[in-house]
């Protein structure tokens, strides 16, 4: 009993050593980490009907200010934004910016409004390209449409993005309002827009791949 109680605390503390340097190792990647990130989504990203700083983006800009000091983040979103919209102000600002790591937001728009996705798919992608064009990262966010669109037209809608993401073999984040978006008390009377306490769950949800991203 006492030979498994002692191989019982080893292997916890082995562990706990474990994710305590991995921990450490992920600290120090970004604590040396340094340039531009570059946000381009629409009104998920920009705040609506908030206060920016309420925002997710301003409230992951607070957090790596401390932990990545040399990191300046960009937020380019716009509400009411399309892909065919981003695609256009995209080329200036990337030129502008030079960032490092670029994050696709769009696309929730083309969909409410009914838009053809083998076209949004086609803005995605050439957004694409030009990140790496300019030889940065993108991370690509999916999105998910009401149900009220029809099984068929939100299920293609939300493989939109998957599929991009694993043909062109980027970082991808499924949905950014997991656990936010069905819940009334955390969402806008809109039924579509985090409130105040919505967007720090949508930060939880979005922080591991932003870290993710800029530490490599």
């Amino acid at each position: 009993m006492n030979y498994i109680r002692t191989l019982l605390i080893t292997t916890t503390i082995l562990l706990a050593s474990f994710h305590l340097n991995v921990q450490a190792a992920s600290y120090t990647a970004l604590e040396k980490a340094s340039g531009t990130l570059l946000i381009m989504g629409d009104s998920l990203s920009a705040a609506y009907n908030l206060s920016i700083e309420k925002g997710w983006v301003s409230l992951i800009e607070q957090e790596l200010a401390s932990v990545a000091p040399k990191i300046t983040v960009i937020n380019a979103s716009v509400s009411g934004e399309t892909t065919q919209g981003g695609l256009a102000r995209f080329p200036s600002l990337i030129e502008k910016h030079q960032p490092n790591w670029v994050v696709l937001e769009l696309g929730a728009n083309d969909g409410l409004r009914g838009y053809p996705l083998t076209k949004a798919s086609e803005n995605l992608l050439s957004m694409i390209n030009i990140t790496r064009q300019y030889s940065a990262k993108p991370l690509l966010i999916g999105n998910r449409l009401p149900s009220n669109y029809g099984k068929r037209y939100t299920q293609a809608f939300f493989n939109l993005y998957k599929d991009l993401a694993k043909k062109e073999d980027i970082a991808y984040m499924p949905f950014m309002l997991e656990n936010v978006a069905l819940d009334k008390t955390l969402m806008l009377g809109d039924g579509l827009h985090p409130n105040e306490k919505g967007q720090k769950i949508v930060l939880e949800n979005i922080r591991p791949y932003i870290l993710k991203l800029i530490s490599k």
